[in-house]
């Protein structure tokens, strides 16, 4: 913004003129005549360049692949979705609800269902929560070791158990009969994230 620009400037209303009925068709024709003088520049520059490498196309094939080209571009622009918003852009006023929107579909939901719905389906079942979520669990152990420390229980396993400490090593080298209950879970969880 200048320097001599004033609150009065910034804020000044003017109406806008009303659209003249003959400029729709003075729109059209220069619309039309930029499409041709596009289209002719177009077909110029490939038969220069088909020339220069040794072929030959005809004249209308050239044009009717340009003039496809040029209204399959025209077509996709008008059924554009309009541009995001600008980043920088201030959030709506008032304040957020607070609720978190289940019916949404996104990468939050998806990741949570991941787990949801196995859990759900083996509570109950030691067999199937050995079977399903054990090697997750497993998976999340071994991803978190071989970030922060360069290793996994398979390669190294002493120091592994070392880093993973007794109950979690056990609870993941030998399962337990019983399910664990969700108290068990977050405990396993939290020493997890310790990792």
């Amino acid at each position: 913004m200048s320097e001599s620009t004033g609150l009065d400037d910034l804020f000044r209303f003017e109406e806008e003129a009303p659209a003249r009925s003959g400029a729709g068709r003075g729109g059209r024709v220069r619309w039309l005549f930029r499409l041709l003088l596009t289209a002719a520049g177009v077909t110029a520059v490939i038969l220069v360049g088909l020339r220069a490498v040794g072929l030959q196309l005809s004249l209308g094939i050239v044009v009717a692949g340009v003039l496809a080209v040029l209204a399959v571009r025209r077509v996709t622009t008008a059924l554009a979705p309009p541009p995001p918003p600008r980043g920088g852009a201030r959030p709506p006023a008032g304040e957020e609800p607070g609720a978190y929107n289940w019916a949404a579909r996104d990468a939050l939901r998806a990741a949570i269902n991941g787990w949801e719905r196995p859990l759900d389906w083996a509570s109950n079942d030691p067999e199937r929560f050995a079977e399903r979520i054990l090697p997750r669990l497993g998976e999340l152990a071994d991803e978190r070791l071989r970030q922060r420390h360069g290793l996994t229980r398979e390669a190294d396993p002493t120091r592994a158990r070392a880093l993973l400490g007794e109950p979690l090593w056990s609870f993941l080298d030998a399962p337990s009969r019983r399910t664990p209950s969700p108290r068990d879970l977050a405990v396993i969880v939290a020493e997890l994230e310790k990792i």
